[in-house]
């Protein structure tokens, strides 16, 4: 055993031999180690690869060797890695086989478990194969130029109990919540069956273990079958992972301390946002938010979707429909709007910077240079490659010149797949089969980076893509383009909560869906909505004003809050007369709740784990939960269940054991651990407050820029609670700072009594900002 450590740190690296291979364990943590196996020394003690942000630290770390292999230690883990096996003459039937039949690798042992002894994970077996045609991967080698390195299928198999249950690996919309007993293609595919998947390759796990799967290239995970959960990578030189030991809020912990905390977005992220499938000119966006300002209706953000410019690539506003777009900025921002255009990473041959980035290799190319494009049947040019740290530099600077000079507040970064599939292709950072996943981490960065460098006020950059650290970018998430149906919607519940628990605490979907509509649509149940009035806009979608309804009750309890889609119209005005109050409702709730929102985001900042949660992380004890994707919380006091039935005005909801609930809308007290119907009328989503739950209510604002106080305080009682109620000034980056406020709300339900460490919050309920409701 060699121990690697750079002098003067805690850095260091346990480098065994097992017959060719090389086992590398690298502490991060008393309880996250990373493992690395390679049959090339060098790569199996290269760092970890991107999105990764630690270093290693080896301090309360031991070691020690014995018969029984070499064991690591800390306070929280207990490694081991097995002896050789033993190269013996095989015989019979087994010497028959292997005349003909090998793996691809040595067997390694490797067991892990606390440091109390309870097993938490065990190494089945690894694989790093030549591309071959029996396994159907010799086409891996077209895309291997001579000067790269050799290419290997990886693939590592680990032990998974009976009642193992896994969640997170990005955003997979096939419509379930626990991945085990299911495969997963872990890569960035806009064309995806069910909608657009995004690897993340991190699960967590009930078993008391995160992990980390260290390959950015395409992917295939399977869960649960045989007893095994197995990884299999397309390319790469060595097998590396990370396990991350603990519960969920360890696990949680655990990622944010490897791949970077999930910055404070500005404070209007967390208001309404408004979008279409498009704003065609500078008259249209101003005519929307004077809309929304002469009806006193809150909002934050206006958005500027695609085909502003003259030419793909060209960052420029066509000035025939958008005339002065500084002036039109300089309005709305009188008007207390954020705005946010789209800037796609394309460039077509006849625009103003193509040639440049041609001269200066900066786009996606293939082998021989020439720059990827989509043709014959996707004209719209090749992907700027920003894993380019040149190239990425120099397209902030562009999008400063052309964009922030106009006073545009926020980017779209839109089609962060990239938009041209990286494989047959070439990144700066090597081929795009082998870095398949990884354009989303550096295209986000190339934003962020410079936002926080060149603008006074917080990053806000809409992604399409994600991948292991690209919510250190200040990134929030969206599903893509999803199509306009109930189906579509119910898929919606259980993607949304797998990608955020895939550490990226911020997603949304498209309210409406994005798709254009069908011309006719017939609903199997009488619509609940007359769409007569809103007939220019919805067509012959009989039940659309129902379903846009629908999803709008459901984006109020998502991270962020965004309508978009291709319809003519897209204001929440436009849906019908009957629509428009309900829609209004919950535009006016999504504000009322921004002081318990943007203190959730604190907590997200704070630990890395989200705040909208499947059932499984707070309620774990509950086996009823494990696969139950339908409902969640949001933060610690409000269980959601969106209706995603059409014509339903009822919904079976199922409140977790453990806690007494009470009906948002009526106060109703029942216990958990049943089943049971509630009302849910057009306008009422069903939503369920925890007893001793603390939630604290805004001031009727139009804007998170208006200046909102505490209105209410509501008390839930029925146990102990706790709130730590988060403020700042909801722009710029003084919080990292320590110019935030935070004060600690705590119920005690013995006394009866609501207390807080920050006196100017009157507490006392004969104040009248207290309400306490009782079961």
């Amino acid at each position: 055993m060699l121990l690697a450590a750079s002098a003067g740190t805690a850095n260091a690296q346990y480098v065994l031999h097992r017959n060719e291979a090389t086992v590398v364990v690298e502490p991060y943590a008393a309880n996250i180690v990373r493992v690395s196996l390679s049959l090339n020394p060098q790569d199996a003690v290269a760092p970890a690869g991107y999105g990764i942000l630690a270093r290693p630290a080896a301090d309360g770390w031991t070691q020690r060797q014995g018969a029984d292999g070499d064991h690591f230690r800390s306070q929280a883990l207990d490694i081991q890695v097995t002896p050789a096996d033993q190269k013996r003459a095989e015989s019979g039937t087994h010497a028959d086989i292997a005349k003909f039949f090998n793996g691809s690798a040595p067997g390694v042992g490797l067991h892990i478990a606390t440091a109390d002894g309870r097993p938490l994970v065990d190494l089945r077996g690894w694989g790093m194969a030549v591309p071959n045609y029996k396994d159907g991967t010799a086409w891996l080698n077209a895309d291997r130029r001579p000067s790269d390195p050799p290419f290997f299928t990886v693939s590592a198999s680990f032990s998974a109990a009976a009642d193992e249950h896994d969640y997170g690996m990005g955003q997979n919309q096939e419509g379930y919540l626990d991945r085990r007993g299911h495969v997963l293609h872990c890569a960035h595919d806009y064309n995806a069956p069910g909608g657009q998947s995004v690897c993340v390759p991190f699960v967590v796990t009930n078993k008391g273990y995160g992990l980390i799967w260290d390959n950015p290239s395409r992917t295939t995970a399977s869960f649960g079958f045989n007893d095994q959960n197995t990884f299999l990578s397309e390319v790469g030189q060595r097998v590396s992972f990370f396990i991350i030991a603990g519960d969920y809020e360890a696990q949680y912990k655990g990622y944010r301390l490897l791949t970077g905390d999930t910055p404070m977005p500005p404070k209007s992220a967390f208001g309404y946002i408004q979008s279409k499938q498009r704003y065609t000119s500078q008259q249209e966006l101003l005519e929307a938010a004077r809309g929304y300002r002469e009806r006193h209706l809150p909002i934050d953000d206006l958005v500027i979707d695609w085909f502003h410019y003259t030419k793909m690539g060209q960052m420029d506003m066509d000035p025939a429909k958008w005339p002065d777009p500084v002036a039109m900025n300089r309005e709305l921002h009188r008007m207390h709007f954020q705005t946010m255009i789209s800037v796609w990473p394309r460039f077509v041959p006849e625009s103003r910077y193509y040639n440049t980035l041609m001269q200066k290799g900066w786009l996606m190319h293939q082998a021989d240079g020439t720059p990827t494009n989509g043709l014959p049947y996707d004209r719209a040019g090749s992907d700027i490659d920003t894993t380019n740290p040149e190239a990425a530099q120099w397209y902030w600077n562009t999008v400063r010149e052309n964009y922030v000079a106009k006073g545009f507040d926020a980017f779209w970064a839109d089609e962060t797949e990239p938009d041209l599939p990286p494989n047959g292709s070439y990144f700066h950072v090597g081929p795009g089969t082998q870095f398949f996943n990884v354009y989303p981490l550096f295209h986000t960065a190339a934003f962020y980076n410079g936002m926080r460098k060149d603008m006074p006020g917080r990053a806000l950059i809409l992604s399409r893509d994600s991948y292991l650290g690209a919510q250190h970018n200040g990134g929030i998430f969206w599903s893509s383009d999803i199509s306009p149906s109930w189906d579509v919607l119910r898929r919606q519940i259980p993607t949304g909560l797998n990608f955020v628990a895939s550490g990226m605490p911020y997603w949304s979907t498209d309210i409406g869906g994005w798709q254009y509509l069908p011309q006719s649509h017939k609903p199997e149940h009488a619509p609940l909505l007359d769409p007569s009035d809103a007939r220019e806009n919805v067509g012959g979608f009989d039940d659309y004003p129902e379903l846009y309804t629908r999803w709008f009750e459901y984006g109020t309890f998502q991270p962020n809050m965004r309508a978009h889609g291709s319809r003519l119209h897209n204001e929440v005005w436009s849906y019908g007369k009957q629509a428009e109050p309900i829609l209004e409702k919950y535009l006016r709730l999504r504000y009322e709740l921004m002081p318990y929102l943007y203190s959730l985001g604190w907590q997200s900042h704070l630990t890395g784990a989200p705040f909208m949660r499947g059932l499984f992380l707070d309620f774990g004890n509950d086996p009823n939960v494990a696969d139950l994707g339908d409902e969640y919380m949001f933060g610690p006091a409000l269980l959601v269940a969106p209706v995603t039935e059409q014509g339903a005005t009822t919904r079976s909801v199922y409140l977790p054991a453990g806690t007494s609930w009470y009906n948002f809308w009526t106060n109703e007290c029942l216990k958990g651990g049943q089943r049971v119907t509630v009302a849910a009328p057009i306008d009422t989503i069903p939503v369920f407050v925890r007893a001793g739950s603390i939630l604290p209510l805004g001031s009727a604002v139009e804007s998170t820029q208006d200046k909102q106080t505490i209105a209410g305080i509501k008390v839930y009682a029925g146990a102990d609670g706790h709130f730590t109620l988060y403020d700042d000034d909801g722009t710029t980056y003084a919080y990292e700072s320590g110019k935030h406020h935070v004060a600690e709300l705590h119920w005690d339900n013995r006394t009866q009594r609501l207390s807080s460490s920050d006196a100017s919050i009157p507490v006392d309920p004969a104040k009248g900002i207290v309400q306490v409701v009782h079961p």
